[in-house]
């Protein structure tokens, strides 16, 4: 059993972290910039180290400062959380030649889901459903011509190397393409040092389903169910539900039983959570995050699991605490994204927390850093808190949160807040009857200027 772990990472991820590893009896070692002296995370681990000034490059994405902090405090793994450096492969491996352990996939594994084109390459022939596009990178605007020629438009472009919506633009027809296939490769060299694109085939009212898995390592693993994240702005998800809406028993235990078997087939090792877009029946891989997903604790409770404890087992050689047989669907739960950004325009707005109260009760769950008197720094992800609610069903659950936002109070900055109380009044999210476009055409027509 490890005795001590560093969190890689900061905000509620890292209190998220904390705690697992307080209930598992293991000591923890909080980093953190001098932006962050005063963070909870900071406040609740058992040691902390500075390493680095506010700037990420810095501080929560030097490499060396990490390792230094583990060399000087004793710890011996390194829990990534999310974002900064959870799916550097680089990262892993410096890691692991310190005599470090992981918390999470292989530095291979990594790797290879990481580039676009790889990851399509090994899931389809893992057997892994793909949505119809080019088998590699497109180099010139002819080869997109003839390959839409082919597969017949609308086609979406996206950088090899993207993620978060940068690089990837859609072109609807012929007349098009070479405005989105130039403007796709402009984006994706400045935002990712490599203009390399593919293209897909571009689905018009598709749902986003998203499947976690979790692997030993050793050839066993198994999945948890979907998510459905079909509520997007700008290719941001804000509200997440598991199980999905539209999603049948037999289409969650065939999806599922082909992701299961693809991560035992590579011996993936920890969580990972394999992502579709599903259109009348049909699934179709995008992508493979290779690390624990913000939207994870919907899936802990209709499950009844710790995604954490386990990562930190399986990291440490212990098999599974279940199997595919132990996990069974109890309710329904959603999960709410709550930024400090001003509506409309959903641009960020930092500032100081003058009073903060997390809702409470039966079914609802609270991951924030936040504390009155808190000051939310400027240089980092405008996310602040995760409301998650647990119910029997689906009504009950969207009462449960809309009971939960009318309770929370966070004062003193302008938070996302009033779109979830809007959105809960709408016919379409009752029903769960939306794609991965409704958002954005809601927004259009209910938070204008």
């Amino acid at each position: 059993m490890f005795e001590k772990i560093l969190i890689a990472n900061r905000g509620e991820i890292a209190l998220r972290v904390i705690r697992a590893a307080r209930e598992m009896g293991i000591k923890t070692v909080a980093v953190h910039s001098t932006a962050d002296a005063d963070a909870m995370h900071v406040r609740m681990a058992d040691e902390s180290v500075c390493i680095g000034p506010p700037a990420s490059s810095e501080s929560y994405l030097s490499i060396p400062s990490i390792i230094a902090a583990c060399e000087v405090t004793g710890a011996q793994a390194i829990h990534p959380g999310y974002g900064f450096l959870s799916e550097n492969a680089n990262f892993v491996q410096i890691v692991e030649d310190h005599g470090l352990t992981f918390i999470g996939p292989s530095a291979e594994h990594i790797r290879i889901m990481g580039d676009k084109i790889t990851a399509k390459d090994t899931m389809k022939a893992l057997g892994v459903p793909c949505v119809p596009g080019s088998e590699g990178g497109i180099a010139t605007l002819k080869q997109a011509q003839a390959l839409c020629a082919d597969i017949g438009f609308p086609i979406i472009v996206k950088a090899t190397a993207g993620g978060g919506g940068r690089g990837m633009k859609v072109a609807q027809n012929a007349a098009e393409l070479e405005k989105a296939f130039l403007t796709a490769r402009s984006e994706a060299k400045a935002a990712f040092g490599n203009d390399e694109v593919y293209i897909e085939k571009y689905l018009t009212t598709p749902r986003h389903i998203e499947i976690q898995v979790f692997g030993d390592g050793k050839g066993r693993a198994v999945h948890l169910g979907e998510r459905d994240c079909s509520l997007q702005r700008r290719h941001q998800k804000v509200l997440e539900e598991a199980p999905g809406p539209c999603i049948t028993a037999e289409e969650r235990a065939r999806i599922g039983k082909i992701c299961a078997d693809a991560c035992a087939n590579i011996q993936y090792r920890g969580a990972g959570t394999i992502e579709f877009l599903y259109e009348k029946g049909d699934f179709f891989f995008i992508e493979m995050n290779t690390r624990l997903q913000v939207e994870h604790p919907v899936t802990e409770a209709i499950f009844g699991v710790d995604l954490v404890q386990e990562q930190i087992r399986v990291a440490e050689g212990l098999p599974m605490s279940f199997t595919q047989d132990d996990l069974i669907i109890n309710g329904h739960a959603i999960e709410v994204r709550i930024n400090a950004e001003k509506l409309p325009d959903f641009a960020p707005r930092p500032g100081r927390i003058t009073q903060f109260h997390a809702p409470g009760g039966l079914g609802v769950r609270m991951d924030s850093a936040l504390y009155d008197g808190y000051k939310i720094p400027p240089y980092y992800d405008s996310l602040i808190a995760k409301l998650i609610v647990h119910g029997k069903d689906r009504h009950s659950a969207l009462q449960r949160l809309a009971r939960a936002l009318g309770e929370l109070i966070v004062d003193g900055v302008d938070t996302t807040v009033p779109l979830f109380h809007a959105l809960l009044q709408e016919e379409d999210i009752q029903s769960g009857n939306y794609n991965i476009h409704w958002l954005e055409h809601w927004l259009e027509t209910h938070l204008r200027d």
